[in-house]
């Protein structure tokens, strides 16, 4: 039986179970001896052995063994040993160790040291989980009935029964079963289980052994009465698996509905050519499109929990390496973002909670991450009461670091100064430490988050802490953008890009060198031709300039387009091959009109571009 279908379920359901596993334990370690944690971290652990064991991952299965009879210890005893948390730490680290050799198919570690400093001294170490008799020869053939039910919640049931059914079919020959192998390998499984088997082995070792693959509401293993029939298969126990929140698709099945009697309405007013009623069916089927649509994404939805679950380890790890006593918490991370957002986001906030605990923190302090919803876009925090930055000190770092000349680093306001550290190679360590690396990282971060079509906000006082502030849309799928005319074609600027628009007058424009700027909020506004960027041809200016100002690389430039035609509501389709290639364009979507609209980036537009001062696309009247 192929089970290499279930292996992306396995490393996806192992990860989070893990992932529990190491926030339980530092939760441990900071409330003390909690028994409702103990519980939960055996079920973690057993639950990961129960789906190693059905796929056949035996050394997976048999260090979660051990590590379920240290926690079995750990609650016998009641109390927490100095070094209890250290080496449950360790078995989950090994643990992630062994399900990533797995899912790269590469030789599983070696985990003897392990088990031989925490296996139960009164019993051997734990062998195969599905073990055959030795003496199968001598062993007569019995006849055995299972019935077996999963633990409401299971994830996944259909695919859970027929690992379990492999598994089975490994102690013997099964006769019968309800549902049968193919309904099962059809994914129409439900979540019971009944068959008749033919093995070797004990009725009490079978439910041994069947008690390790996974969490039962019944289990129940016994031998057929003398004139027992094969149980008969039932319709009703298959297909009642899906892959979305069952609300959810209640949801879609009442839209659908809704949508069939809208067309029927419709297809009568066209027949009786009855112009008002057809209006006012189209106007009903566009809001239950529009809702159909709203649902569908809901299933790309995720909670902002699913990639936090770490973070607590993360920051205990960190502060002990450091020496340093931190307090961390999370709130709102139920705060759900597109997956393809939440994917991209780890590796940020990983690195800035590193700088929150290596370089802001001293000796003790708190570290917070906050999670909210503003309007359409999601903000995510990362605050920490330390010691905070110094924009002086950041001026002078980075005109002896030659990114700025003096007169160039007075002139920047501090919340500029801030923005300082997210320049590649900018750091304020007085050392280089072995965790926040060489400087290297917000840049990185600031770069990942503008391609994600956000932004990052820093604030921080000497003495009184950082705060750094995400923003970033809810979905990459629909989005708000201002609508622009260039050289004839319509282009769309994501809305999180623009900071205000503007309509100059030629009194408003001033040379300065090759360029032409305004002035803007006391500043000089440099002036860049969205016609020159794209190689189109110079069009005839007219009485006024219109102007999108958007941020660019930590500065704000003026955008000097052909023409402004609004906001709009978009859907974002990803563009095949050859037109990915085309440089600043992140997508495309088809107006109402019929009209193609390419979505395009300032930031990733100029990305190659030289600095404003001295690229060759400024506007020319």
């Amino acid at each position: 039986m192929d089970m290499s279908r279930y292996r992306t379920l396995f490393f996806s359901e192992a990860r989070e179970h893990l992932s529990a596993m190491g926030r339980l334990l530092v939760a441990l370690e900071k409330n003390g001896e909690d028994p409702e944690s103990i519980d939960a971290l055996f079920r973690e652990a057993h639950s990961v052995k129960g789906m190693a064991a059905a796929m056949g991952f035996e050394r997976t299965a048999e260090l979660s063994h051990v590590l379920e009879d240290m926690l079995d210890s750990l609650r016998q005893v009641g109390r927490l040993p100095a070094d209890g948390v250290d080496r449950l730490l360790a078995g989950v680290d090994l643990l992630e160790g062994l399900v990533a050799d797995l899912e790269a198919q590469r030789p599983e570690r070696d985990i003897s040291a392990f088990l031989k400093g925490n296996s139960r001294s009164d019993e051997p170490p734990p062998v195969a989980i599905l073990p055959t008799p030795s003496t199968a020869e001598e062993v007569p053939l019995r006849d055995w009935l299972i019935h077996l039910e999963l633990a409401p919640g299971t994830a996944a049931p259909a695919a859970r029964l027929l690992l379990i059914y492999n598994r089975i079919a490994g102690l013997g020959r099964i006769a019968s079963s309800t549902p049968d192998a193919e309904a099962l390998r059809g994914g129409r499984g439900g979540s019971a289980l009944k068959l008749q088997l033919r093995s070797r082995h004990e009725g009490p070792e079978l439910e041994e052994l069947l008690g390790r693959l996974g969490d039962f509401a019944l289990l129940r293993v016994q031998r057929p009465r003398p004139q027992a029939r094969p149980p008969a298969q039932r319709q009703e126990e298959q297909g009642r698996t899906v892959r979305v929140r069952t609300e959810l698709l209640d949801q879609f099945i009442n839209l659908a509905g809704e949508m069939i009697t809208g067309r029927h309405r419709l297809q009568a007013a066209h027949r009786g050519r009855d112009w008002q009623d057809l209006g006012n069916g189209i106007d009903g089927m566009a809001r239950l499109v529009t809702d159909l649509h709203h649902h569908v994404l809901k299933v790309r939805m995720m909670p902002l929990g699913s990639i936090t679950g770490h973070l607590p380890r993360l920051v205990r790890d960190l502060a002990r390496k450091n020496g340093k006593d931190v307090a961390f918490s999370i709130s709102g991370d139920d705060l759900e973002l597109d997956r393809a957002i939440l994917e991209e986001l780890t590796d940020p906030l990983m690195h800035m909670l590193r700088n929150a605990v290596d370089h802001g923190i001293e000796k003790s302090g708190r570290v917070e991450v906050r999670a909210a919803r503003e309007k359409d876009m999601a903000l995510i925090e990362v605050i920490d009461d330390g010691r905070g930055m110094d924009p002086e000190a950041l001026r002078n770092k980075a005109v002896s670091a030659g990114l700025l000349s003096a007169s160039q680093a007075r002139a920047l306001r501090d919340a500029d100064a801030l923005q300082l550290v997210c320049r590649p190679g900018f750091s304020t360590a007085a050392a280089v430490t072995s965790i926040s690396g060489r400087g290297v990282g917000m840049d990185v971060v600031k770069n990942k988050v503008e391609t994600l079509g956000g932004s990052l906000e820093i604030s921080s006082r000497l003495g009184a802490g950082t705060r750094m502030a995400l923003r970033l849309p809810l979905s990459v799928a629909i989005i708000q953008v201002l609508l622009v005319e260039c050289d004839g074609c319509s282009l769309g600027i994501p809305l999180t890009r623009v900071v205000r628009l503007l309509n100059l007058t030629r009194a408003q424009i001033q040379s300065s060198g090759r360029r032409l700027v305004t002035r803007l909020d006391d500043e000089m506004l440099p002036l860049l031709s969205l016609r020159k960027i794209l190689h189109r041809p110079a069009g005839t200016p007219g009485k006024t300039l219109p102007v999108v100002v958007a941020e660019v690389h930590g500065r704000r430039i003026g955008l000097v387009v052909d023409g402004l035609a609004g906001q709009r509501q978009v859907f974002v389709k990803a563009l095949a091959f050859p037109l990915n290639r085309m440089t600043g364009v992140t997508g495309a979507s088809i107006l109402g009109d019929g009209r193609l609209l390419f979505i395009i980036d300032p930031q990733l537009l100029l990305q190659e571009q030289p600095s404003p001062n001295e690229s060759p696309v400024g506007v020319s009247l």
